[in-house]
């Protein structure tokens, strides 16, 4: 799993590369929320073009990351899911919460 970061200007973006499973799931929360804490963006997007595999864990660890995202009335959003996460997130209903752009 590996993580990284860029800006669109006050927009956040995360690029998850690799496997969100129950082994990356505690790195991936501590530098997710590295990356989030005290800064003030206008949203935050979840780049998931390279993102191969997703389990139960990992998507706890977007949600997560969502709710404290939201608590700072911050929109979350994700963009290019590949295949198989994609349907993870519509089978779980991710979409409903963190909308595709």
């Amino acid at each position: 799993m590996e993580i990284t970061f860029s800006l669109e200007g006050k927009t956040l973006i995360i690029h998850l590369i690799g496997e969100l499973d129950e082994h990356a799931s505690e790195y991936a929360r501590r530098t997710m929320d590295s990356a989030l804490e005290g800064r003030p963006y206008n949203a935050v997007v979840f780049d998931l073009a390279r993102l191969a595999f997703m389990d139960s864990t990992g998507i706890g660890v977007l949600i997560g990351r969502y709710k404290l995202i939201k608590k700072r009335n911050c929109p979350v959003y994700v963009k290019s899911p590949s295949p198989t996460v994609h349907k993870i997130f519509t089978m779980a209903g991710l979409y409903e919460i963190m909308p595709i752009i």
